[in-house]
C-alpha cells in the first residue's frame, strides 16, 4: 500500500528522485508555452476590468419578482441607447446592472426605468456612481504596489541568500505565476476587480514563501557539498527540490482546499462576487505557484550557475571520482 511517509523518506534520501533539474529544458519549453499561451489569451480575450477601474454607474434592483436580465438591458437602452450594460444576478435574488458613465439626470431616469421594468418601488433600486478618476487612482496604486513588491523581493532575497542569481530565479518564477494566473482569469471570463488584485498580490506572497523554502534547502545542500565529491551542483539542487516536494504538495493542498470551498460557496451558493473574484485568483495562483517553484525557479537557478568556474571544477572532480570508482570495481 502506498505510504506518503515512506514516499517522503525515499525522496529525502535520494532513493526516489524526479528529474526537475536534469530535464529542465523540457520544463522551460512547457513554461514558455504556458506564458505565451496566456499572453495570447489576453490578446484574444482581453481582461474585463470592473467599474472600480473604468468608472460607471451601478444599480441594484432588490428582490424583483422576475430576474430576467433582458429587462435590465432594455430599460437602460430605453434611456441611453448607446450605453454599455452588464447585468448579473447577485445573491440569487437581486439584479445588478452596471453601465458606462452617465450624467446624474440619466442615472435617475435609468433607475426609474428599472423600477418600472421589474415592477418594484423606486426606492428598491439602489444607484451609485464611480468616477473615472477614482478608477485611475486604483489602477495606478495597484501597479505601484506590484512594482514595489517585486523590487523589495529582489533586494531582500539577494541579501538573504547572498547571491543575485537566486533573486533573479525567484522573480522570474513570480512573473511566471502572475502571467499564467491572469491568463486563466481571462480565460474564465472573470472581471478584474480590486478584490482580484488583492488575490494576485496574495499569491505572489505565497509563491515567494514556497520558493524561499526550497531555496533554503538548495543552499543547505550546496553548502554541505564543500570538498565532498558525492554530488554535482545540479544533483544537489535536484535533491533539495525532491526533499521539499512532499512539503510543497501538502502545503498547496492544505491552502487550496479552504480557498476552493470559498470559491464554490461564493460562486454557486451565495453569489458573492467579491468572494469569487479573490478566491479564484488565489486558488489558481496556489496551483501555479507550486508548479513554478518546482519546474521553473529551482531549475533556473541551477541553469544560471552551471557555467561558473567553481561549479565546473567541482562537477569535474565529482565525475572523475565516479569514473575512478567504476574502474576500481
Amino acid at each position: 500500500m502506498f505510504s506518503m511517509n515512506e514516499f517522503g523518506n525515499k525522496l529525502y534520501s535520494g532513493k526516489t528522485s524526479f528529474p526537475f533539474v536534469q530535464r529542465r529544458r523540457l520544463w522551460f519549453i512547457i513554461a514558455i508555452l504556458l506564458v505565451v499561451g496566456s499572453a495570447l489569451m489576453l490578446m484574444v480575450r482581453p481582461p474585463q476590468f470592473s467599474i472600480e477601474f473604468t468608472g460607471g454607474s451601478q444599480f441594484i434592483v432588490q428582490a424583483p419578482a422576475s430576474t430576467d436580465q433582458a429587462l435590465a438591458t432594455q430599460a437602460v437602452q430605453s434611456v441611453v441607447p448607446e450605453a454599455t450594460t452588464k447585468v448579473a444576478i447577485v445573491g440569487g435574488t437581486d439584479v445588478r446592472v452596471q453601465t458606462s458613465q452617465m450624467t446624474a439626470k440619466e442615472t435617475n431616469e435609468v433607475a426609474t426605468a428599472l423600477a418600472k421594468a421589474y415592477d418594484v418601488a423606486p426606492d428598491e433600486v439602489n444607484k451609485s456612481f464611480i468616477g473615472p478618476a477614482w478608477g485611475e487612482n486604483v489602477t495606478r496604486q495597484s501597479l505601484w504596489g506590484l512594482a514595489i513588491f517585486l523590487a523589495l523581493t529582489f533586494l531582500i532575497l539577494a541579501i538573504y541568500f547572498r547571491t543575485w542569481k537566486m533573486s533573479a530565479a525567484a522573480i522570474i518564477g513570480l512573473l511566471d505565476v502572475l502571467v499564467i494566473t491572469v491568463g486563466v482569469y481571462a480565460l474564465a471570463g472573470f472581471e478584474i476587480s480590486p478584490a482580484a488584485v488583492i488575490g494576485f498580490l496574495t499569491i505572489l506572497a505565497y509563491s515567494l514563501y514556497d520558493t524561499t523554502v526550497v531555496f533554503d534547502k538548495v543552499r543547505e545542500n550546496t553548502t554541505e557539498d564543500g570538498e565532498q565529491l558525492t554530488r554535482t551542483f545540479g544533483e544537489s539542487v535536484n535533491l533539495a527540490v525532491n526533499q521539499t516536494l512532499v512539503r510543497s504538495i501538502n502545503t498547496s493542498v492544505v491552502a487550496a482546499l479552504p480557498v476552493g470551498a470559498i470559491l464554490f460557496i461564493g460562486a454557486f451558493w451565495l453569489g458573492a462576487e467579491t468572494l469569487t473574484d479573490i478566491s479564484l485568483s488565489i486558488f489558481v495562483g496556489i496551483l501555479v505557484a507550486t508548479y513554478s517553484t518546482l519546474f521553473v525557479a529551482a531549475p533556473l537557478y541551477a541553469f544560471f550557475r552551471q557555467k561558473e568556474p567553481a561549479i565546473l571544477a567541482h562537477d569535474k572532480k565529482v565525475l572523475k571520482a565516479r569514473e575512478r570508482a567504476v574502474q576500481a570495481v
